[in-house]
């Protein structure tokens, strides 16, 4: 199995007159879908657009989602919903590059009221979703999730 995507980025009247470049440019994934991409604000990016840390936060965090569903489902219990809002900090890797360092998930996962779950089976899907969602296991990064 493979998966692809296409960045397109061409430069401007400004790149072209030696002045500094814009970061703007298009992602158009496999799926058909095309988003506006640029760097984050702090690297002279567009902070109307996404940029490549938002991207790999949401990967991790959709991948986890994915995952935790799939194993709920498997143990028949019913989700209503799940609501995540992750965070992504930038530090230095092993090397001394800059990296995204230390991934927080902060999944809220409500389940159908006739069902009760206990932290303890909460924590085991989340700890087995983690242990099993393909970012997190491409990932350096420290990741934790909190529930």
């Amino acid at each position: 199995m493979a998966f692809t995507s296409e960045v397109n980025w061409q430069t401007d009247e400004i790149s072209r007159e030696g002045g500094d470049f814009c970061r703007d440019h298009t992602i158009h994934f496999g799926s058909g879908q095309l988003i506006q991409a640029s760097s984050a604000p702090e690297y002279q990016g567009s902070n109307t657009k996404v940029n490549p840390e938002e991207q790999l936060l949401a990967a991790l965090s959709s991948c986890h989602m994915l995952t935790f569903l799939t194993i709920a489902h498997l143990k028949r219990l019913k989700v209503l919903s799940y609501k995540d809002v992750a965070t992504a900090e930038l530090g230095k890797n092993e090397a001394g590059k800059i990296s995204i360092s230390k991934i927080t998930l902060k999944p809220v996962v409500i389940f159908d009221t006739d069902q009760q779950v206990s932290e303890a089976v909460l924590g085991k899907i989340h700890h087995k979703a983690h242990a099993n969602c393909f970012i997190a296991n491409s990932l350096s990064a420290e990741i934790e999730v909190i529930y």
